[in-house]
């Protein structure tokens, strides 16, 4: 029984081991595809600030067109 145990122990880490590993890590891979709720409001919390953060410089730009018409060749 001691060398079939052996045979045994030596085909389950050479055969089963790796292919269970891999479709773990595969299967955490599928279930973690998507994006999480945190996630999701970071990003609708940055998609915000962005479009207040455009606002804001197209109100600058307005601004500077109208005291100094040709700030923009100046660049």
């Amino acid at each position: 029984m001691g060398f079939l145990g052996f045979v045994l122990a030596v085909l389950f880490l050479v055969v089963v081991a790796p292919v269970w590993i891999v479709f773990h890590y595969i299967t955490k891979w599928r279930s973690q595809r998507g994006l999480s709720a945190q996630d999701e409001r970071l990003l609708a919390e940055l998609w915000e600030i962005s479009n207040r953060l455009e606002t804001r410089v197209q109100a600058l730009e307005r601004v500077l067109d109208a005291e100094a018409p040709n700030w923009r060749n100046k660049l």
